[in-house]
């Protein structure tokens, strides 16, 4: 069994409303075990004897089906979201900036994503690997800075979802956790 991160895209905005125990029963009968849910955003880890691909086809379908919607997530293993964090060159958030990775379920969205946020310069970027972006962006203004104008266009929809890493760091250490208690 391998301890796996999964991260939802565009829940709890926009219409799309989960309740995250509503989710961590549809899931029980997927082959999933130690669901647990972090924050009301969307990131939940879990064990799975699946592949990272499999994880990600039966937790779209799940999605679909219980909860009616285009669902879309990046599925990441415990162990590559510790070393994500571990990689990222920026600081936890401070007075004037935080530190956010975007995560993507296929590298050329990102590789596009990151030509287009380069060539539009204002966006300090560090690609982490084909799978994560760190960018900065200033406190008080993540939605209004050019790389999130750029993000948040539909073609980048179904591939990609953000994370402040406050919050990437609260989901390694509970993937970390359940992979101890395997």
């Amino acid at each position: 069994m391998t301890s796996y991160a999964v991260f939802l895209r565009g829940i709890n905005v926009g219409g799309i409303n989960i309740k995250m125990a509503e989710l961590k029963n549809a899931l029980a009968a997927r082959p999933f075990s130690g669901v647990k849910t972090l924050l009301a955003s969307g990131n939940v880890v879990l064990s799975s004897p699946l592949d990272q691909s499999g994880v990600k086809d039966e937790f779209e379908a799940c999605l679909r089906a219980a909860f009616g919607y285009d669902a879309w997530v990046v599925v990441l293993t415990g162990a590559r979201v510790a070393e994500l964090a571990a990689g990222c060159p920026y600081p936890a958030d401070d007075a004037s900036t935080h530190t956010y990775m975007t995560l993507a379920s296929n590298p050329a969205t990102l590789d596009e994503l990151q030509a287009a946020a380069t060539a539009a310069g204002g966006t300090d970027l560090t690609r982490l690997g084909p799978e994560a972006l760190a960018w900065l962006a200033p406190a008080g203004g993540t939605l209004d800075s050019p790389f999130s104008r750029i993000a948040a266009k539909p073609k980048y929809k179904a591939f990609t979802t953000t994370r402040n890493l406050r919050t990437l760091l609260k989901v390694r250490d509970a993937a970390a956790a359940l992979q101890g208690l395997q």
